[in-house]
């Protein structure tokens, strides 16, 4: 009998001598919200000390998008600790296999934690929300210009932990699109969006899920298409024609005072200043300058590289310049929507 269990713990040493790894699980989640990101922490050991990384790779999971297969990694004497992020796409998903392999000189057996079943609840929100499912949500800037007669574009930047902005969108807007968003980063990322919306709207309002506390969030952006509004990295200077008017006006006003006094009290020497209101008055009644633009040029929706493009000229056109900004050009184009395009394609005409 003794000889039997020596030679059975002999074939098992044998064939477990190249078993290097060992895993379990450290923290997973009792609960996830589907579309919400979560965090598995795996409690890994090596009995080899010389090696080069573990390698970590994941199998048979359905319903389950995995966000970083290199891991957030924390030491705890000789264990490490590494965290991966995970976010639910369905309602009924399957939790990955976890597999791990030594990379090092010599060829070892990679090891397999299995998956654990995971209790995953869907939400029940209303229109507004946002599809944003975050332990905090805080808009950084946000800007508001008029895109065309019957709409505007609201530009906004926020930044948000553990989630993933790409997953955003709005209901009942007419168009909307990532400007820019942080690659690669679940923990603290950042966007730029845009939203195309009705002029009539005042306020644009949505909501997001709150993880920490576990509840509906409302975030609120005012529209104001205004010069001193906020300005954000896009560097977008809307334009309020009812505002230029009005100093036009106030300028009229002013000349015809100022003639109406040179009479009256029969000192010309009053006429000189009519000229300060009448060369403002000359200055903004100044045609808009025109620019050629190339055949094939992009239009953009904002003046950022990567950005959306949401036209393309078929020949050379002659638009009306509405503003600059760093290596890009505001355009009128013929259907009357606000576009820009890179300095780099304009030309002489």
């Amino acid at each position: 009998m003794k000889k039997i269990f020596l030679f059975t713990l002999f074939l098992f040493s044998f064939l477990h001598a190249n078993k290097v790894l060992y895993l379990s699980y450290e923290s997973i989640p009792e609960r996830v919200i589907k579309g919400a990101v979560f965090s598995v922490t795996v409690k890994t050991i090596s009995t080899v000390q010389n090696y080069q990384s573990i390698e970590y790779s994941f199998h048979n999971q359905s319903g389950i998008r995995v966000l970083n297969t290199i891991p957030y990694r924390e030491i705890k004497g000789k264990f490490f600790l590494d965290t991966f992020k995970f976010i639910a796409i369905s309602r009924y998903a399957k939790f990955p296999d976890i597999e791990a392999k030594l990379i090092a000189d010599a060829e070892y057996e990679t090891t397999q934690l299995n998956a654990k079943k995971l209790n995953i609840i869907s939400l029940n929100p209303q229109k507004d929300f946002s599809n944003i499912i975050a332990s905090s949500f805080e808009l950084l800037d946000y800007k508001t210009t008029s895109y065309d007669n019957k709409s505007n574009i609201v530009v906004f930047s926020a930044q948000a932990q553990n989630t993933s902005l790409d997953d955003i969108n709005f209901n009942n807007v007419l168009k909307q699109g990532i400007e820019s968003l942080t690659e690669n980063n679940v923990i603290d990322p950042r966007i730029t969006y845009y939203v195309v919306i009705d002029k009539k709207i005042e306020q644009f309002k949505f909501t997001y899920f709150n993880t920490q506390s576990n509840k509906f969030e409302k975030i609120l952006i005012p529209i104001t298409v205004d010069d001193d509004s906020v300005t954000t990295q896009t560097d977008l200077k809307p334009k309020d024609q009812s505002k230029e008017q009005l100093k036009v006006n106030i300028a009229i006003t002013l000349a015809v005072i100022i003639f109406i006094l040179a009479l009256w009290r029969k000192k010309y020497i009053y006429v000189i200043f009519i000229f300060i209101p009448l060369g403002y008055i000359a200055f903004m009644s100044t045609p808009p300058t025109e620019v050629c633009i190339k055949k094939g040029t992009n239009i953009h929706l904002l003046p950022v590289d990567n950005g959306t493009i949401f036209e393309m000229t078929q020949k050379q056109y002659l638009l009306m310049k509405e503003g600059e900004a760093t290596n890009y050009t505001k355009v009128k184009l013929h259907n009357e929507k606000i576009g820009w395009v890179k300095n780099e394609d304009l030309c002489s005409y």
